[in-house]
């Protein structure tokens, strides 16, 4: 398993402009990019997703190439096998918890029809443990129930490597080492390469074999 990364790309926004120029290549497991809001890091993980297109460079994840500006390549983010956990974790509040982990098989904006019946929502349901809150809408959940439902949606297309944008920032302090351990677990389990984005250390202390450190849109170590 390799990540090879070289991207650039220039944001303009509220008349500023930032660079972005990361560059790193890594074969670890658990992978972390550190450092302050504002560095970089949800932008990498976004070029990385496919959900923004870098203005140069590359990136490639097992010798499978997403994206090359020079080889005119641009995989869109459905063909990028790499599931991606946000920060608020972006569930449907309209949807139920079951509802909500069958999004991630469906080949449209429509929800399964009976997503408590698929055998693979079945197993991430009992895998988290949230069988139990199947039929139970977002916001009659815990913070910790919330992240393994986002959880348990991402893993259910079977990727090939999982992102998380920050992913324990949401929930109490008394629960976030509780999850990191979770989290660790089943990434251990899976096998499944992870990239997380954080600046929290105790963090990157649980979850970082590889830690980049970014600052001003650059790896400084």
């Amino acid at each position: 398993m390799t990540l090879d990364i070289h991207i650039q790309k220039t944001i303009h926004a509220a008349e500023r402009r930032f660079e972005l120029d990361v560059h790193f290549r890594s074969d670890a497991l658990r992978m972390v990019l550190f450092g302050p809001s504002g560095a970089g890091k949800s932008l990498t993980l976004q070029a990385i997703a496919g959900l923004i297109t870098p203005d140069a460079g590359h990136i490639a994840f097992n010798e499978r190439v997403l994206f090359d500006t020079q080889a005119g390549i641009h995989l869109t983010p459905q063909r990028r096998r790499i599931a991606y956990l946000f920060q608020d974790y972006a569930l449907f509040p309209h949807l139920t918890v079951a509802q909500n982990v069958g999004f991630g098989l469906s080949r449209s904006w429509l929800p399964l029809r009976h997503p408590e019946q698929h055998r693979l929502v079945q197993q991430w349901l009992n895998a988290f443990r949230i069988e139990t809150t199947a039929a139970s809408y977002p916001a009659q959940l815990s913070g910790g129930q919330r992240q393994r439902v986002a959880l348990a949606r991402a893993l259910v297309s079977q990727p090939d490597m999982l992102l998380l944008d920050e992913p324990f920032a949401a929930l109490d302090q008394s629960l976030r080492q509780h999850m990191r351990d979770e989290l660790k677990e089943m990434q251990q389990q899976l096998a499944l390469p992870m990239l997380i984005i954080t600046h929290d250390p105790a963090d990157v202390a649980a979850l970082g074999d590889v830690v980049f450190t970014m600052q001003d849109g650059k790896i400084v170590q």
